[in-house]
């Protein structure tokens, strides 16, 4: 028998981590300083709530998104909560420029945006209130998220540079602090098959004005999942506590998480010049009940800022976080067409630890009728992988009709040592413009960046070393000719430390040079009404890796271009909609091999697009929803001669707002994958796919206490 849910108050009080906060930024006028403010009570978003007008541009701060030179979506903490998300993945599903490559019951989240992979590695790299090295390092959990933002395409100047190439975009967690009213929510929820949560989410002010905040999030969810042989239990906590003072703000997010799974899914491979089979029923699961995985994650993250007089502030943040990572499993690989599989389970150990600090100051002032905002930052950025693990003995299966195999006693590593460390610093400087009546917009900047990386062997021996500098400008331009229309374009350019040799090459876990990349971006902004839109069109060339015979070296390029298209808001009282599609022409413009020249990057589809609605129905507090989710056909393979097919999903709820016993009760339920349809969702950029989640019920109550 599985253990059951603790009775609430003893699941929150035992969740064991104390949970980041959230810190949101309000958005300055045009030429004004960014300050870190308490966050508006669900104002500042387009109408029907589930966007966001405001998202924090890094080093910029926060800007409204109509005004900004870049694409970005901002989703609210009302959109996380009516879709009922567990992680920043499943509020990512609504985004047309998104598609997560993360397996469904697996360990980790990843992602692709515009074509490029995001979070693969080791070493995380969403952002936390626009810092990277804070943020859990495979998961994060979207119970402590004010907002969910994606930029897209490359951003070393607005972040630094990303420390897994994230060259696509990136993922900003806002997160929660004290509103101006006084909150206590609890939410109990459900997923099939027995998964069952508790999450409680208080905040209040205090002080004479209120310039004191505190905001805390626990959670536990425990239960047997929709996948066979699965238990899932994750018990998070976050703490947010605020100042907001005449000249000085400070913010400190305390943040921690673990995640147990016993029978962790996991992601397939294919053997050589094996057809990829139809995916199986979207329950089977491979991975043997005894293998398991436990994840823990602690993070801190301290941001303060002071205004020395109206017209400058100076700011320092610092902050860190680290992961434990044991497990038990191994990545199967596809023999045959009748889906046989091959897995040699692993006793696995990581700890990965990642401190972040930056400081500067930012000044605004005039000259000629041009409004300036200018910020100057130094930061610097240390990651370091511990890792080790023991095999055991290969094990047979079939994806249709898993076999149970004999429990395998693999002892865990004796030592842990330490395999790879990483130095980021830079300094980044950045003026934002602004005239005709605020109607034209110009940023321009450059960060000068150093990156210091070193592999280790067992012993503690020095294997390579990498030591390099680069420079990495930007310039965006947004003019408004009308009120309602935005027209924008940016050049600029990321840099990223050198991919990581995937397990299946004969140089597994080699780390390369850092390489730029160079992205151009034109497009418009549109809003009228209560719904707004955005289309963009961009290229973006990159190096990249590919595996030749079986080594993986970093000797070719990718081109991805393309056209994005955003949709969002009312469409008519009581109608919402977010969606929008993404076409991609994305190709291997230089590589070592006739036989890859000129094909499709793995993992990237030709076109993905979303539609989300809901609609208020004449009862009173009723809201039904829907959302459809399609995905072109993707390549496993760099000559294109295995792939996943297209597939559609279908997801449908419904929510209903009312009071009881005097209190502001919300009540939800959503079907995911309705037509219960078997398919693999997607494929990482080294190859390995994603089965696609079967039927899967949700329900949840909310209360205001």
């Amino acid at each position: 028998m599985r253990p059951q849910l603790a009775p609430l108050v003893l699941a929150l009080l035992t969740a064991g981590a104390i949970t980041h906060a959230h810190a949101e930024d309000s958005a300055p006028a045009e030429g004004a300083l960014p300050q870190i403010v308490v966050s508006a009570e669900r104002g500042d978003s387009f109408a029907g709530g589930q966007v966001a007008r405001k998202a924090r541009l890094g080093m910029l701060g926060n800007m409204d998104v109509m005004s900004t030179p870049f694409n970005v979506s901002s989703y609210t903490a009302q959109a996380i909560a009516d879709q009922q998300a567990v992680s920043v993945a499943d509020v990512l599903t609504r985004d047309p420029a998104v598609r997560a490559t993360g397996q469904g019951g697996g360990i980790l989240d990843a992602f692709f945006i515009r074509g490029f992979a995001i979070g693969e590695g080791n070493v995380g790299e969403i952002a936390l209130d626009g810092q990277y090295g804070v943020a859990p390092n495979y998961r994060v959990f979207a119970d402590y998220a004010e907002r969910v933002e994606v930029i897209k395409g490359p951003a070393a100047l607005l972040y630094g540079m990303s420390p897994n190439s994230g060259i696509g975009g990136v993922v900003n967690i806002v997160p929660k602090r004290a509103q101006t009213t006084d909150l206590t929510r609890l939410t109990l929820d459900y997923a099939g098959d027995s998964q069952l949560g508790a999450h409680v989410d208080v905040g209040r002010r205090f002080g004479a004005k209120r310039e004191f905040g505190v905001r805390v999030n626990g959670r536990r969810q425990q239960g047997d999942t929709q996948l066979d042989k699965q238990y899932r239990r994750a018990d998070v906590g976050a703490l947010a506590l605020d100042y907001q003072g005449a000249r000085l703000r400070v913010t400190l997010d305390a943040l921690g998480q673990t995640e147990r799974f016993d029978a962790p899914s996991r992601p397939f491979l294919a053997a050589a010049g094996v057809a990829v089979p139809a995916a199986p029923d979207g329950k089977r699961n491979v991975t043997q009940d005894w293998e398991w995985a436990k994840i823990e994650d602690r993070s801190l993250l301290l941001r303060t800022e002071y205004d020395v007089t109206d017209a400058l502030t100076v700011f320092a943040n610092a902050g860190g976080a680290r992961t434990h990572v044991a497990r038990l499993f191994g990545t199967p690989t596809i023999l045959n067409a009748a889906g046989d599989t091959r897995v040699t389970p692993d006793q696995f150990r990581l700890d990965v630890e990642r401190a972040t600090v930056d400081g500067g100051l930012r000044a605004a002032f005039d000259t000629g009728g041009v409004q300036h905002a200018v910020t100057l930052q130094a930061s610097r950025y240390r990651d370091q992988l511990d890792r080790a693990a023991v095999g055991g003995r290969p094990v047979l299966s079939n994806l249709y009709a898993p076999v149970a195999a004999l429990v395998q006693d693999v002892p865990a590593p004796a030592l842990v040592p330490k395999v790879s460390e990483t130095h980021l610093s830079g300094v980044a400087l950045a003026d934002t413009m602004t005239a005709l009546d605020e109607r034209l917009l110009v940023t321009l900047g450059v960060r000068r960046q150093q990156v210091e990386s070193d592999n280790f062997n067992a012993s503690g021996a020095t294997t390579a070393q990498y030591d390099r500098r680069a420079t990495t400008p930007m310039i965006g331009v947004a003019f408004k000719p009308w009120r309602q229309l935005a027209l924008y374009a940016n050049r600029i350019e990321g840099l990223s430390k050198g991919d990581t040799a995937p397990p299946t090459a004969a140089n597994a876990g080699e780390i390369f040079a850092p390489y730029k990349s160079r992205q151009n971006e034109v497009g418009v902004k549109f809003e009228r009404g209560t719904l707004a839109a955005t289309l963009s069109a961009f290229r973006i060339e990159k190096p990249s890796g590919q595996l030749t015979g079986n080594v993986y070296a970093v000797d070719g390029e990718q081109r991805n271009q393309g056209v994005e298209l955003a949709v969002f808001g009312q469409a008519m009282p009581g109608l919402r909609l977010t969606g929008g599609a993404t076409f991609l022409d994305a190709e291997l413009t230089r590589t070592n091999n006739a036989a890859t020249l000129g094909k499709t990057p793995v993992g990237v589809p030709s076109s993905q697009a979303n539609l989300g609605a809901e609609w208020d129905t004449a009862l009173a507090g009723l809201t039904v929803t829907g959302s459809v989710s399609y995905t072109g056909r993707q390549y496993v393979n760099q000559a294109n001669t295995q792939s996943i097919p297209s597939w559609t999903r279908l997801d449908l709820g419904a929510r209903y707002q009312t009071r009881i016993d005097g209190r502001d009760t919300t009540l939800r339920a959503s079907v995911a994958n309705v037509a219960n349809r078997d398919y693999w969702s997607g494929v990482a950029s080294y190859g390995a796919f994603v089965q696609g989640a079967p039927r899967t019920l949700l329900l949840s109550a909310t209360i205001d206490l």
